[in-house]
């Protein structure tokens, strides 16, 4: 147990931003930092450390505490091993007070696994340097593939006895439980006896740390060619690993990562290592898995610029693609390298110096999509069908890319690449995002009518004796036949065709409330800068979300939305703002009602948009919309004002007519008092739009 001593001092010594700023790219905000939240996937910054407080706030989460808790919240450890990661970090020696056997009794099984895996660390690195099978074998195989030894000792690289048990005997000498063992995959158990024989017997051993550099899994490596022995065994899932949520030596790269603003990825353990040894550190690898949407956003809290190496193998380039959509689809800025025939990172690392394999990365890097086009125009031939096919994958990476301007430039270069219509390319690249949102949107509905079914109660299931059910009609006979010469309903008849039309200003209304919700949810997150009124009455330029903005000018306004749609994302955006949140994507395209979810999915689709080499062309040059949105904000509530205005007038202009001519009518005078002004108000909303309204 740590002395309290201890926990003074670590607490005393532990800087929060410097801490926070190895998860997190803090920038300096007066007196406190900003940065994107590491507990939620947001674009614009709503995580806060305050060093003068020692404490930190996100926003998006709603998330708040020490140092101590961010760790705990973050790595998902205890109090007691949050305090260890920061005496780590500060070389601060720990003093341990006496455990009792009722405490130790307590230790989460989080604890006593961490500790089980810290000592299978040592023990296997203790057999790669320590022992003469471990040198003769473990040792002499890296160092014939040119691995230098502080580079084994820098990842920890240890060696696993080829006898069936010497691992697990040594752990419960050690004090260490069988359970424990099996727990983490460093033990198997038989069943005929219940003994322990050691999973990964005969290989050598890879650590795999967090990122904040503790042992929490392995992959073995057999030596033997026999093919019918896996290559790699990994640990399976535990408390502590979750596979797709770590990154191979991101913990060592974290801080190169941070300098260069760009990390590497490449496939397997030697690769990193032998990037290490060639000195460049801003390198992680899957660890020969797909890579999953968990280790993209491990690496998002670091960088937005990622390039992959790949080796000369077609097979597994194109096996990688989808993870590459992956990354474009969390607004990473994704670049490629091809290493030459025969070479991967680990063997081209060896070859060259550390200067050179630099230079090769940084003039051989590709954007993606072109060295994607490239590699599957390689063998399509002729073929159409083929061809056809390629550009449809094409489109599903152009797809995925969230920023609208980053979409619409790769949508120009790759409709060059493949030689066809921009528009078209465009196009495709809207009906791929329209069915993007509407599967999300379908997946949402079946998720909540299952658990709508879930939770409602059991019918009684009907027995061959049940009567059946009756139905609509009458007696079970078959339903009536359809009247070619239907007419109204008895009472209905006669009623006039303008009772059944909306009128016009309701379809004008709608149009305005719509492209109102459109700004919303597709401007929602921009910061817009307002003016307000500061603490001492001073006007001054404050920072607000685009969001916030539209919905305090439409409560401002008085208008309440017609339409259901609108008026249901309307509600929806001001039911999460109220939490301090913005609704995503998912939120809002999966509204219950399909009407409402369909009006989401148009809103999110782009507009077709002048191209910018049609414009340099022509000479002709536009704003975009997003470049003025308060300018597009209070058009649209002008016209949505004006829009009331006339429809006031009509029910006015109503209200007289039934009246009849009397002149000397007090209501007839006070309702054309009331005609008048609203005429001067519609004259004064129509300047807006620079038309003069006359009589």
């Amino acid at each position: 147990m740590i002395s309290q001593s201890t926990i003074d001092n670590i607490l005393q010594t532990a800087v929060i931003e410097d801490v926070v700023a190895d998860y997190v790219e803090l920038k300096k905000s007066g007196s406190t930092f900003r940065g994107l939240s590491p507990f939620s996937n947001e674009k614009t910054p709503s995580f806060y450390v305050v060093p003068s407080k020692g404490i930190f706030k996100c926003f998006s989460s709603g998330k708040g505490g020490s140092l101590v808790t961010f760790l705990m919240e973050l790595e998902k450890v205890s109090y007691p091993e949050a305090l260890r990661m920061l005496a780590k970090r500060y070389n601060i020696e720990i003093e341990e007070e006496e455990v009792s056997e009722e405490r130790r009794a307590e230790m989460t099984e989080r604890e006593s696994l961490a500790a089980v895996v810290q000592w299978a660390a040592g023990f296997f690195q203790d057999q790669l340097f320590q022992t003469e099978a471990g040198q003769a074998i473990g040792l002499s195989y890296f160092e014939n593939r040119g691995f230098r030894r502080d580079i084994l000792k820098r990842f920890g690289i240890g060696y696993c006895p080829d006898k069936w048990d010497e691992m697990s005997k040594s752990a419960l000498a050690a004090g260490y439980l069988a359970d424990r063992l099996v727990a983490v995959g460093l033990s198997k158990q038989r069943e005929e006896d219940g003994s322990l024989w050691d999973f990964f017997k005969g290989r050598v051993m890879f650590p795999i740390r967090d990122v904040s550099g503790r042992v929490i899994a392995f992959g073995g490596r057999t030596l033997r060619g026999d093919k019918k022995v896996a290559k790699y065994f990994n640990s399976p899932e535990s408390v502590l690993y979750h596979k797709g949520d770590v990154l191979y030596g991101i913990d060592l790269a974290r801080p190169e990562i941070g300098k260069a603003d760009r990390v590497f990825l490449v496939e397997g353990y030697t690769d990193v290592m032998a990037m290490h040894q060639a000195g460049v550190e801003n390198v992680v690898a899957s660890s020969g898995t797909a890579l999953t949407s968990g280790q993209i956003k491990l690496l998002r809290r670091f960088t937005h610029n990622i390039t992959v190496l790949f080796d000369g193998d077609a097979a597994g380039m194109r096996a990688s693609l989808r993870g590459i959509d992956l990354l474009l689809a969390a607004g990473m800025n994704v670049r490629v390298v091809l290493f030459p025939d025969g070479d991967d990172p680990d063997s081209y690392a060896k070859k060259v110096s550390g200067a050179e394999l630099q230079r090769y990365i940084d003039e051989d890097a590709q954007d993606f999509l072109a060295f994607k086009i490239q590699l599957l125009s390689a063998d399509i031939g002729d073929d159409p069908i083929r061809r056809a096919g390629m550009i449809h994958s094409v489109v599903e990476s152009v797809a995925a890319i969230p920023d609208t301007i980053q979409r619409g430039v790769y949508v120009q270069s790759s409709a060059a690449a493949l030689g066809m219509g921009e528009e078209i390319l465009a196009r495709e690249v809207d009906k791929a995002l329209h069915k993007k949102l509407l599967e999300a949107q379908k997946a949402e509905e079946r998720k909540q009518r299952q658990a709508q079914r879930s939770v409602r109660p059991g019918r009684p299931t009907p027995t061959t004796g049940d009567a059946p059910m009756p139905m609509p009609w009458s007696d079970g006979d078959a339903p009536p036949p359809i009247d070619e010469d239907w007419s109204a309903p008895a009472g209905e008849q006669g009623l006039p065709l303008e009772d059944f039309v909306e009128p016009e200003h309701h379809g004008h209304r709608r149009v305005i409330e719509r492209d109102l919700v459109r700004l919303l949810i597709r401007y929602g997150d921009r910061a817009v800068h307002v003016h307000a009124e500061g603490e001492e009455g001073e006007e001054e330029l404050v920072e607000v979300e685009f969001a916030e903005l539209v919905l305090h000018q439409i409560d401002e306004s008085g208008v309440a939305f017609s339409d259901p749609p609108s008026r249901a994302l309307l509600d929806l955006f001001a039911e999460w703002m109220g939490r301090g949140e913005l609704p995503g994507l998912a939120q809002i395209t999966a509204h219950p009602d399909p009407a409402t979810a369909q009006l989401a999915a148009e809103s999110v689709i782009e507009r077709h948009e002048v191209s910018e080499r049609w414009s340099v062309s022509h000479g002709i040059f536009h704003t975009r919309e997003e470049d003025e949105l308060e300018k597009a904000l209070l058009g649209a509530l002008h016209r949505l004002l004006l829009n009331e205005i006339v429809h006031q007038t009509e029910v006015v202009l109503a209200e007289i007519q039934a009246l009849g001519d009397d002149p000397d009518s007090a209501d007839l005078q006070g309702l054309l008092q009331k005609k008048k002004a609203l005429d001067e108000d519609k004259k004064h909303k129509a300047a807006y739009f620079g038309v003069a309204i006359l009589g």
